[in-house]
This record gives C-alpha cells, structure tokens and sequence, in this order.
C-alpha cells in the first residue's frame, strides 16, 4: 500500500499510466487509473517510487441487514471507504463461493462500480455441510429450535460458520473471493436472539455462544472478521486509493501542462 501521507501524482489520459474504463450496459464506468507516488528518504536524500490504483468511487457493501452492517463496521473501521446499499439480487443455489461470485457480478452491474457482497453459511457436519448457504431459509421456517431438533438424532454436533466476501471493482471484471471459518459447536440457544443464528453457535475454545459474547470479542475470532482481514489484505497488497468524499482519501486538482494534472494525498 501507499504510505500515510505520501503525495501521489497522477498521470492523465496522455500518460502511459492511465487504465481506460471498461465499456458497461449501464453508461460509463467510473475512472480508474494508476498513479506513481515518490517521496524523499529523509536518511539518503533518494527517491521511492510506489504505484496505488485510484478507484473514483467508495466500495458499495451490498446489504440489507443492519446487524450486519453494525457488524461489518466496527470490524473494518475506517481501512476501507465504503457505503452500503440495499438490492434485490436473485436467490441463487449452487456452492457458496458461485454464489458470491455470481451476486457481485450482478451487483456491480447494477450500482456500476465497485461492490462487496457476502454469503454467509452454517455447516453441521453430521449433514455434510447443510444446511450451509441455506441457513435463512432454514432459520426462517423452523427457527432455532428447528434446527436443534435436526441433531438429535446425531452424536456429532460440530459445525463451522462461513462467511465469503466477493469483490468486485466493476461491471465487467472478473469477481474474487475471501473465505473466513470459524469451527464451533450446535448448543441449545443462549443470550439475546436478535442476529441469525449467533445464539446457537459455540465457537471451539469458548464457553460462550457467539449471541453471549461482547461484541468486540466475537468480532476478533468469527468467520466475518476472518474474511474481512483477508479483504484488508488484498486491499492493502494492491495499492488501491479511493477518490470519495470521505476524509480516508483527499484529492486536490492543479493544472499541469497538460491541463490535467492531480495531486492525490492518502
């Protein structure tokens, strides 16, 4: 990534620098483009040369959920600018990380940028892996005791939560995936009831259902949190820098001899 503080300058359509945007069925996709930052090394008196990819609108987290939102939040704070949105994408089946590629496809084709999705599953073992990707649907029609139920005629109650981030960067590139896991136990349900299926899962090593749990702690070892650092880290390994009117990224624009100079600061 671009160190904090360090002036970048961008190179515009004349430069060798530029990435022209895609064409989309939707109108013009917002610009991006590559921009080389030099700063003084104060100890040499040389230069240091990194390369950022400005994207000229915020990541769109696609959700109608507002837990998940509050959750998605306090687990990224301010390392990624972002807005949410709420979108009536297509109910789809198939194995979850299709799924997620598949709802970032048609998400990013609809807002026409950048977009963040997720699919999040509950796996019990004993079942191979159902009810995974279908867990809402399950939670919805039986309820948590319903699903209690399912496993009493199995010794084995293990289970794991999973939660796959898909990005997108626009309408026409090709979506990638980040898989966060967590592995726990089915119990009776414990603490409050008011986010999915939190009161019935026990992660290993604890005593407590992820409903129990203080936020900040449940938000340091769950499948979310998991993915989310994973989609931190791609951030970070590829430079990206956004253009928004957040307070994360600044631009300021100066002519320059070819009338389309800008100095970015991040």
């Amino acid at each position: 990534g671009v160190p904090s503080g360090v002036p970048l300058r961008a190179v515009c359509p004349t430069g060798i620098s530029w990435l022209p945007a895609a064409p989309s069925p939707l109108g013009p996709f917002p610009r991006s483009h590559r921009i080389t930052a030099r700063r003084s090394n104060r100890g040499g008196g040389g230069a240091m040369a990194a390369e950022a990819r400005v994207l000229l609108r915020p990541v769109t987290f696609v959700t109608g959920n507002a837990k998940k939102l509050e959750e998605v939040r306090a687990i990224l704070g301010g390392s990624i600018p972002f807005r949410s949105l709420k979108l009536d994408l297509p109910e789809l089946q198939g194995e979850p990380e299709v799924i997620s590629k598949e709802k970032a496809r048609l998400a990013a084709i609809e807002v026409n940028g950048p977009v963040l999705v997720d699919d999040t599953c509950l796996c019990f073992n004993a079942l191979n892996g159902l009810p995974g990707p279908y867990i809402k649907w399950f939670l919805q029609k039986i309820g948590h005791e319903g699903l209690i139920n399912i496993l009493k005629a199995y010794e084995d109650k293990s289970a794991y939560a999973m939660c796959i981030f898909a990005l997108s960067l626009g309408p026409t590139t090709e979506p990638m995936t980040f898989c966060g896991r967590t592995l726990g136990k089915i119990v009776p349900p414990r603490g409050p009831a008011d986010f999915g299926w939190d009161p019935i899962f026990q992660p290993d090593g604890y005593e407590q259902t992820y409903a129990e749990m203080p936020k900040d702690e449940k938000n340091k070892i769950s499948h979310r949190s998991k993915a989310l650092a994973m989609v931190r880290s791609h951030f970070t390994a590829a430079g990206y820098a956004f253009q928004t009117d957040d307070r994360h990224v600044d631009v300021t624009h100066t002519a320059g001899t070819d009338g389309c100079e800008e100095t970015v600061k991040i």
